[in-house]
This record gives C-alpha cells, sequence and structure tokens, in this order.
C-alpha cells in the first residue's frame, strides 16, 4: 500500500486560491457592479455565514439559514439598505418586472 498523500497534486496551489493568484477568497470580497445607472456593491455569501432567513427582493422568497446568496447595497447609500439576493434573481434583475410589495395579511389576488 501507498503512503497517503497530504498534499494537493497540480502545483501546490491551495484549493481556496482564486485564479487570479492573489490568493484571496472568492466569499466575502466586495465587487462593485453599475445597475440602473447607480454603482452597487455586491458581496458573495457563503452558505456557513447564512445564519439568518432573509427575503430575497427578486422573488420575494424566503433565503433560508445555511443557503449561499448574494448581498448589495447602493454604493453611496447607508448600509442598512443591503438587500439578500438569491444569486440567480440578482442575475435575472434586469430580466424581472417590478413586484408590488404586499402585507402579509393581505390577499393575493
Amino acid at each position: 500500500m501507498s503512503p497517503r498523500r497530504n498534499r494537493p497534486r497540480g502545483g501546490g496551489r491551495h484549493p481556496s486560491q482564486d485564479r487570479d493568484g492573489d490568493g484571496g477568497d472568492r466569499y466575502g470580497l466586495d465587487r462593485r457592479e453599475t445597475w440602473r445607472g447607480e454603482t452597487w456593491v455586491v458581496r458573495q455569501i457563503g452558505g456557513g455565514s447564512a445564519a439568518k432567513n432573509y427575503r430575497c427582493p427578486g422573488c420575494d422568497q424566503e433565503i433560508p439559514p445555511g443557503v449561499p446568496h448574494v448581498v448589495a447595497w447602493a454604493e453611496h447609500g447607508p448600509v442598512d439598505d443591503r438587500r439578500h439576493w438569491h444569486r440567480a434573481c440578482w442575475n435575472a434583475r434586469d430580466r424581472r418586472t417590478t413586484r408590488v410589495q404586499r402585507s402579509r395579511n393581505a390577499p393575493r389576488y
């Protein structure tokens, strides 16, 4: 039997290193995106970091704890305006129509 290999194959790169080679983790890094003429700060949240229930503004569905998602807020707006989106909803935000926000007790007709 051969000895166990404890290091990754393929040049000794650690799996958490990204393609750019700067050693950064893909979660937790902010990036800037422009949407509707405004600059948004977008952050990927991993499943281990998601500890609460959130409501996605794109589909109005709940994001349960442990589900990876995206947090976005306007760059020059207050941080309290952060919104938690499903990744697919954030990527499809230009293809969605605006939804009427209802109270929880409002009828759905």
